[in-house]
C-alpha cells in the first residue's frame, strides 16, 4: 500500500455542512429584516443634516422646517417619522434637529425585534 491509501481523509461531513448552511441562511434572514430600518435611519439623519446645512434654511421657522423635512422625506421614501415628530433646537444660533422612534420587525411566529431609533443632526 502507498502513504496515500492510509491517510485519513479530511474535509467536511454532510451534517457539519448543513448545519453550517442553516446558520448562515438565518443570518442572511435576519440581516434582510433588519436592514431597511437601519437604511430609513440613516435616510432620515441625511435629511436632517442637509436641512441644517442648507444656507437658505439658516433662519427659517419651525414650520418652514417641517415643510423641508415633508419635502426631502417623500423623494427619500421615508414613511416611520413625520413632520410633527421632529423636535427642533436652535442653540447659539444653530439648528438641531432630531427624533425618537421605534421599530417593530416580525421576525417569526409571535416573535419580533424591537429597535430604538434617534437620528439628530450634527
Amino acid at each position: 500500500m502507498t502513504y496515500g491509501a492510509l491517510r485519513k481523509q479530511e474535509g467536511i461531513s454532510i451534517s457539519g455542512l448543513m448545519f453550517w448552511v442553516v446558520i448562515l441562511v438565518l443570518i442572511a434572514i435576519l440581516g434582510m429584516k433588519v436592514a431597511p430600518a437601519y437604511i430609513e435611519n440613516s435616510a432620515i439623519e441625511k435629511v436632517f443634516n442637509a436641512i441644517v446645512n442648507d444656507d437658505s434654511l439658516q433662519n427659517a421657522t419651525a414650520s418652514q422646517l417641517r415643510q423641508s423635512f415633508i419635502k426631502r422625506a417623500q423623494i427619500d421614501r421615508i414613511e416611520v417619522v413625520t413632520a410633527k415628530d421632529i423636535v427642533i433646537n436652535k442653540e447659539k444660533g444653530k439648528t438641531q434637529l432630531s427624533v425618537n422612534y421605534t421599530v417593530l420587525i416580525p421576525l417569526f411566529s409571535n416573535i419580533s425585534l424591537h429597535i430604538d431609533f434617534e437620528p439628530k443632526s450634527d
